[in-house]
This record gives C-alpha cells, sequence and structure tokens, in this order.
C-alpha cells in the first residue's frame, strides 16, 4: 500500500462520527431548565431554584466544556423579564465568541400554551397570534418542561427576547 493511501485509510478511519448537540434553557421561570440534546434527543436534564444570574453561566460553560454544541435554543418569552434579558445577554456573547448560534422560541411551546406568570395575579396568555395579559384570582400552574425531543419544536424566525411588559 502506497503512503498516501496508508494515510487517507487511517484518516478516514479514525474520524469520530458526527453528533449534532443542541442546547434548550428556559430560564423564564422558576426552576430554571437546561437540556443537552444529542440528535434532536434529550440525554441530559439541569434543574436549579437558585437565581439564573448565579447559576447559568456556569451551568452552560460546564455543558460547552464536555459537549461540542453547535446550537442554544432558549425560550425568548414572555416571563421573566430580567431572566430573559440575562439569558439573551449570555448566549448572544455565546453565539459571537465561541460561534455557536443562538435561537428562540416562544414560552407557550414549553408549557402546553397555558398561561405564564407575569407580575401579582397577571398572567401572559396567547390568543390566536396575539399575546395579551389575564388577571386570574386564583394561582394557575404554569409549569414548563424539556420536551423529550426538539425536532418538532417550533423555532422563532427572531432570536431576541419577546418582551412583555404588563400594565401594573
Amino acid at each position: 500500500m502506497n503512503s498516501s493511501l496508508l494515510k487517507r485509510f487511517k484518516v478516514e478511519n479514525l474520524q469520530e462520527p458526527s453528533h449534532n448537540y443542541t442546547i434548550l434553557v428556559i430560564s423564564i421561570a422558576s426552576p430554571l431548565l437546561i437540556g443537552l440534546y444529542k440528535d434532536g434527543t434529550l440525554i441530559k436534564e439541569i434543574s436549579s431554584k437558585e437565581k439564573t444570574s448565579d447559576v447559568l453561566l456556569p451551568l452552560l460553560t460546564e455543558l460547552l466544556d464536555t459537549y461540542p454544541v453547535e446550537r442554544i435554543i432558549y425560550s425568548r418569552g414572555p416571563g421573566s423579564y430580567m431572566a430573559i434579558k440575562l439569558t439573551y445577554l449570555i448566549l448572544k456573547t455565546i453565539e459571537i465568541t465561541k460561534g455557536i448560534k443562538c435561537q428562540g422560541c416562544s414560552g407557550f411551546a414549553l408549557n402546553g400554551g397555558n398561561p405564564i406568570k407575569a407580575i401579582g395575579n397577571l398572567y401572559f396568555i396567547k390568543e390566536k397570534e396575539t399575546i395579551i395579559t389575564k388577571k386570574y384570582e386564583e394561582p394557575v400552574d404554569a409549569t414548563f418542561a424539556l420536551p423529550q425531543s426538539i425536532h418538532d419544536l417550533e423555532i422563532d424566525e427572531e432570536s431576541t427576547p419577546e418582551y412583555m411588559l404588563p400594565a401594573v
């Protein structure tokens, strides 16, 4: 076997199979949820009741140091204004410095379309394509969950935060 053929054979056979790793961040309500997806399927779930400002960056750094992540999706709203702003700032910085694509999705896609806590007894609700606030006398259980697969998750064309500040 000639040397160039041998080199090509070694290079082709040593390459690892390529996997597509994605991180999904749900920071618009407590607890903070982070999912790691391999080829679109959830393989690791992280949950934290600590402040997003305290734990999001260290958790993302650990995942990025361990896995070859190609993109990060986040719940861009509506929800906690400060958490959305902070999450977007961190993810945009990662996108610029590491070249990892940052995309957004609606918070309603991650809680079954249920109301999302705004402030006090006001909740964000989605009526057709419009998001409004509605007052509920009793607290609404609007639990968020990481989907087992992100293949059908609707990604927004826009990745900037969807700030919806209710009138108080």
